[in-house]
């Protein structure tokens, strides 16, 4: 018996996410998505899903090919992932802001026979299709027809709108993702067809109480994992409704949505809560029941603003691409600003030193974690994966510890600490600290070498409106940070930056700011 409290039958197919929505709860005429100015149904979303099947079944794919997915926050997005599944191949999720050369490491190391690609993103495919030998055949949706495409609208529409399920089993590959990763060297991360509702019966329905009447807005993107889960299979599981944002969530655009909409559970990274708060505009925000953070740590003093201005809670977890979502999770009406919380039920968490025994209480070390959502390896990554997948348990990468009520707080990644003086340094720490200031809207710490070659503490330092980087606010601001936490850890060297290095997700890229230094 696994951790949830259901057996998977012996054939199962991940579509049935979204199908059941229509073949047993007769959700056929029920919103399943708002995008732009129209509303797509259920009974739509499956009927396209279930075309995109048949009509890559008839191109004579063989079953069980990857199809590489470069699609948009649209409602095509849920159709193509779940129509792939539906037909027996392995859709492929991919971050649609990346440089061409990606796409084409991507296409080869999958060796994908197809590509879906949202028509704006066309022409970062014809870049680079001459170099992809096993990749067959691109559809385009939307746009103008360029030769050697096929038009997602006519390709679909001489398909048909019903499709069997493949009798695929839990344990069968069943969707990639590639990791974003704050390393910058993407991982073909392998999930089966369990994985997806091993997270809905946990995080979304154990945490989040999501139900049939939510309404929920990612402004995280659904090609990662983090808004995968909150915009396309939390809500489909229990046939809730999305709202899908084309493009950049900016905070105008984030409060239009809302305005126009009116999402009970709104999902995204500390980053746009940041610049929410320093761009109000007076929407009304009492629709939303609960908000979640992930990608990177949430500072305490964003989540008091937050709070203090809305009077809703944002839950601050972590999870990963190799996890599929949150596994440590704070809750509804208990937060611990500054924690991630305590392991979501499904999920096993521990920290051990580097001897690989478990540290005490209030002692920092590795985050190893278990659940039934892990990923059994990665794609091409025999090493990697033999580093990470540890039996039962999954190496995370992260540095923890654990406080006497059990909640787990962040670090840092494993390869951001350092020592300054012989002593451990935690970036979060540092950086938790300098946003309490009132001059600091974003900040990063690095360790860096001083003019002796000594390791030192290095912050990068984006200004709120109205402050100026000089020596004086320097001074100021290594006096603040001297005063809250020990005095080893304060930045020696301050640099004042227009923007820091991140990946699409949110995550800052620690890496490319030590390249700087």
């Amino acid at each position: 018996m696994s951790a949830l409290d259901f057996e998977f039958p012996e054939i199962y197919n991940a579509s049935e996410v979204l199908y059941h929505n229509v073949e047993e709860a007769g959700r056929a005429d029920k919103v399943a998505v708002y995008w732009e100015n129209v509303s797509y149904t259920y009974g739509q979303i499956a009927e396209m899903a279930s075309r995109i099947g048949n009509a890559l079944r008839y191109l004579k794919i063989p079953l069980g090919s990857r199809i590489m997915m470069l699609v948009m926050d649209t409602p095509q997005f849920p159709a193509v992932f779940f129509g792939c599944m539906r037909a027996g191949y392995i859709p492929i999720p991919t971050n649609t802001v990346l440089p061409p050369d990606n796409y084409e490491y991507f296409l080869n190391d999958s060796a994908a026979q197809a590509v879906i690609v949202s028509g704006p993103l066309y022409p970062k495919i014809a870049e680079i299709r001459a170099n992809c030998p096993e990749l067959k055949h691109v559809i385009v949706i939307g746009g103008d027809f360029a030769e050697g495409t096929l038009d997602f609208a006519q390709w679909t529409a001489a398909s048909t709108g019903v499709l069997k399920a493949a009798e695929t089993k839990p344990d069968d590959q069943a969707f990639w993702l590639y990791s974003s990763g704050s390393t910058g060297f993407p991982k073909g991360v392998v999930h089966l067809h369990k994985d997806i509702r091993a997270t809905t019966e946990t995080y979304a329905k154990q945490v989040l109480g999501i139900t049939e009447g939510d309404i929920c807005f990612s402004a995280s993107k659904a090609f990662h994992a983090y808004g995968l889960g909150n915009n396309v299979t939390f809500p489909y599981s229990v046939g809730a409704s999305t709202v899908f944002l084309t493009g950049r969530p900016t905070p105008d655009r984030v409060y239009a949505a809302i305005a126009k909409y009116k999402p009970t559970l709104f999902f995204t990274a500390p980053t746009l809560y940041t610049a929410m708060l320093a761009a109000y505009d007076g929407t009304d925000m009492s629709s939303i029941r609960l908000c979640v953070s992930a990608a990177e740590a949430l500072q305490p003093e964003v989540y008091r603003q937050w709070k203090e201005k809305f009077g809703v809670d944002i839950l601050d977890g972590i999870g990963s691409t190799e996890m599929l979502h949150i596994f440590i999770s704070n809750r509804p009406g208990s937060v611990k600003p500054g924690s991630s919380g305590k392991p979501v039920p499904g999920y096993e968490a521990k920290i051990v030193g580097e001897d690989g025994e478990p540290v005490g209480q209030g002692e920092a070390g590795d985050l190893l974690i278990k659940g039934d959502s892990a990923a059994p390896f990665y794609w091409n990554k025999p090493e990697k994966t033999e580093r990470t997948m540890l039996g039962e348990w999954m190496f995370t990468g992260d540095r923890y510890y654990q406080d006497q009520d059990g909640d787990y707080f962040y670090e840092g990644r494993s390869d951001d600490m350092f020592k300054v003086s012989g002593q451990w340094v935690s970036p979060i720490e540092v950086e938790n600290t300098l946003m309490e200031h009132p001059s600091v809207f974003e900040c990063a710490v690095i360790a860096a070498k001083d003019d002796k070659g000594l390791l030192r503490t290095k912050s990068f330092i984006i200004l709120n409106e109205g402050h100026e980087g000089n020596d004086t606010l320097t001074a100021e601001l290594q006096d603040f940070v001297k005063a809250k936490i020990a005095p080893y850890k304060y930045p020696r060297m301050v640099t004042y930056v227009d923007d820091l290095p991140k990946t699409a997700t949110g995550k800052i890229q620690r890496f490319k700011l030590r390249d700087l230094s």
